[in-house]
């Protein structure tokens, strides 16, 4: 039974969210702040943490800012509320492996939480799968991992996505809408121009490898493609 620890200062959401974790075959621990969050995964070691953002003390950034300092790589789900703390989330380096804004439905959390565990799972247990190759960048779906002239490239779920939409259709401008409807996958609500802040936060990762990357094109007032190319 894998093990969840919901953080959020948000009782009746906190409740609410036990039950349907419960409810999906989850052994659920809880906190109603950081701190608090932080002490129960140190003690427990749970094998996901969902943890809101906007939290009295230490909040959601500065907790997974922290537990990726000290080496801990539990998978981590950021909850929250406006699109424009994706956007600050997504400039960080905080390491979290995916973010979801609030109002969601408990399927759509629950869809996530899945689908990390399922690529936690894969990792610790060096399952090898077939994976995608587009030039020198190769996806492996099953993982959400990439790597980039054989480096890793640590993605969000959200990113694996947006990348594989691109770079699996190379040469053919997507709009934004449709990268977004791709990338998210589930009926929260969130802006199209996040799709900037996604493009900008891959890049970046794929030029920290290759300075002079340039395979995501922007096309002004159509939306992204992905540069065909040697």
């Amino acid at each position: 039974m894998p093990k969840v620890l919901l953080i959020d200062d948000d009782a009746p959401l906190l409740d609410v969210l036990s039950l349907a974790f419960e409810d999906a075959g989850f052994a659920v621990l809880s906190a109603v702040d950081g701190s608090r969050g932080y002490e129960a995964t140190k003690k427990h070691g749970p094998d996901l943490v969902v943890s809101d953002v906007n939290m009295p003390g230490l909040d959601g950034f500065a907790l997974c800012r922290r537990l990726r300092a000290e080496g801990n790589e539990v998978p981590l789900l950021l909850l929250t509320s406006r699109d424009d703390e994706i956007d600050e989330a997504l400039g960080l380096e905080l390491g979290a492996d995916d973010y979801l804004a609030k109002p969601f439905s408990t399927r759509v959390l629950l869809a996530r939480a899945h689908a990390l565990l399922r690529r936690e799972e894969r990792r610790r247990g060096g399952e090898i799968e077939r994976s995608t190759r587009v030039g020198d960048l190769e996806l492996f779906p099953e993982r959400i991992e990439v790597r980039f002239q054989t480096r890793a490239v640590r993605v969000t779920l959200t990113e694996f996505r947006l990348l594989e939409a691109l770079s699996r259709r190379p040469g053919i401008v997507q709009s934004r809408e449709r990268l977004l409807e791709i990338a998210r996958g589930d009926d929260s609500v969130v802006v199209e121009r996040i799709v900037d802040t996604y493009v900008r936060r891959l890049r970046r990762k794929l030029e920290e490898i290759d300075a002079g990357f340039d395979r995501i094109e922007t096309v002004v007032g159509a939306g992204y493609r992905w540069r065909e190319g040697p």
